[in-house]
């Protein structure tokens, strides 16, 4: 084996299929993103990746492959359990998939983990051991890190965070639930409550607009009552926050630390730190890549 071995990183969207090759310290040697095929069902989306993954590779050099899915993965890494968004993912065997087809080890987690992984490796989260990241976009979707390592629970579906009860009455959610904190934060919550797009938000606010401005402070009012249970429960050093919306966090950042410190008692919120992400739509690649690398380290 190389003495610095180069993997791919790969992380399956709704819209777009990004990819790239890595070396061991974690520097993008190549990127690569295709369009995620409509329908997006396993088959369409797995061929897309073995057919593209000559242009990421050319040398095939390569010595394993991760995998960001949409939604849970099995403890092992290798079966995507289910995607609530995406038609037909319901315990596809990936890894063996792209195995079989690649000659490559390969191991999958979550996207939403995945991104988790990448802003604790090479992100915002590199510098500290516990944290939590919450993505804030189209969906709310959220990845643990406790003592440098991702937490996935008893069955791989822990990390869910976008699926914890916010309001019992609130709007009806996907996963089941009523008025999960998705259902308050998410880009379509925000339409719905607003009747603006969360972009258009951002550029009143920044404008000085008092309606928007207002807005922004019921939100970050709305993601500190949120953060509290993950503080109160899983004690971390910092919380990142990623995903699209996080563009306008310098106009609700404060109102979600004012609740955060009110709500918290003190020996639970102390020290804690709220951190916008900085890797972009790219952090879900990096943890990918991630669990490539580990994976081969694990064989060493």
């Amino acid at each position: 084996m190389p003495p610095n071995p180069q993997v791919l990183g790969i992380d399956i969207g709704g819209t777009a299929i990004k990819l790239g090759r890595f070396d061991a310290q974690g520097n993008a040697l190549q990127f690569l993103k295709i369009p995620t095929p409509q329908p997006a069902t396993p088959d369409a989306v797995l061929t897309s990746i073995v057919a593209a993954i000559p242009q990421l590779d050319p040398d095939r050099t390569a010595q394993a492959i991760g995998i960001g899915t949409p939604g849970p993965s099995d403890p092992t890494g290798r079966i995507a359990k289910l995607s609530i968004n995406l038609p037909e993912w319901t315990n596809v065997a990936v890894a063996d998939r792209i195995e079989s087809n690649l000659s490559l080890p390969c191991r999958i987690a979550n996207d939403a983990n995945c991104a988790a992984l990448g802003e604790a490796w090479k992100g915002a989260g590199r510098w500290y051991q516990n944290l939590v990241l919450l993505t804030l976009g189209t969906g709310v979707g959220g990845g643990i890190i406790l003592d440098g390592k991702l937490f996935t629970g008893h069955n791989g579906a822990a990390g869910e965070l976008g699926s914890i009860s916010f309001n019992p009455d609130g709007h009806p959610c996907n996963s089941g639930n009523r008025g999960s904190l998705e259902q308050q934060l998410c880009i379509s919550a925000i339409v719905r409550r607003s009747g603006q797009d969360p972009g258009i938000l951002g550029e009143l606010a920044q404008a000085g607009d008092s309606d928007a401005l207002k807005f922004w402070k019921d939100y970050g009012r709305d993601l500190g009552i949120g953060l509290t249970t993950l503080i109160y429960v899983l004690n971390p050093e910092a919380i990142v926050i990623g995903g699209g919306i996080s563009g306008s966090s310098d106009f609700f950042f404060e109102g979600a630390i004012a609740e955060i410190n009110q709500r918290v008692s003190a020996p639970s919120r102390e020290g804690v730190k709220l951190i916008k992400a900085e890797l972009g739509n790219q952090a879900g690649m990096f943890g990918a890549a991630k669990l490539a690398l580990d994976l081969v380290m694990s064989r060493l």
